[in-house]
């Protein structure tokens, strides 16, 4: 087994909530997910969007703020062509190829809980 020099590390940035370190070759995800449980993405109101874990299901829907990064199947049901040229990705399906700053998108329906775990307000329908 080949060791990975720390220096060859990546750091993966989400907007408003923390700081993951990622390996060449790691989905940027599991970054996510082990910085996530080492207390490194305080920020985070809810649980790391996590579903499938290899591009099909759309949970894990996130922008690309800065950074470069490597790309593997994405279902174009969830990205679009159009949303990939935009920096729409799903990151468990993206690998960091230099320091990362991304944002996860907003969530299509929110719960009362979700809404109540962030501090937000659902809007009144009549």
């Amino acid at each position: 087994m080949m060791a990975v020099s720390v220096s060859a590390a990546f750091t993966v940035t989400v907007e408003g909530v923390g700081e993951a370190t990622c390996y060449p070759g790691e989905r940027v995800l599991v970054a996510l997910e082990r910085a996530q449980g080492f207390g490194r993405l305080k920020g985070l109101c809810r649980k790391l969007p996590v579903g499938c874990r290899r591009g099909g299901c759309g949970v894990c829907r996130a922008r690309i703020i800065q950074g470069d990064y490597r790309a593997g199947p994405m279902s174009r049901a969830h990205v679009s062509q159009t949303d990939e040229a935009a920096g729409v990705v799903l990151s468990c399906a993206i690998y960091a190829l230099s320091d990362l700053t991304l944002r996860f998108e907003a969530v299509a329906v929110r719960t009362a809980e979700s809404a109540a775990c962030c501090g937000e307000a659902l809007p009144s329908h009549p």
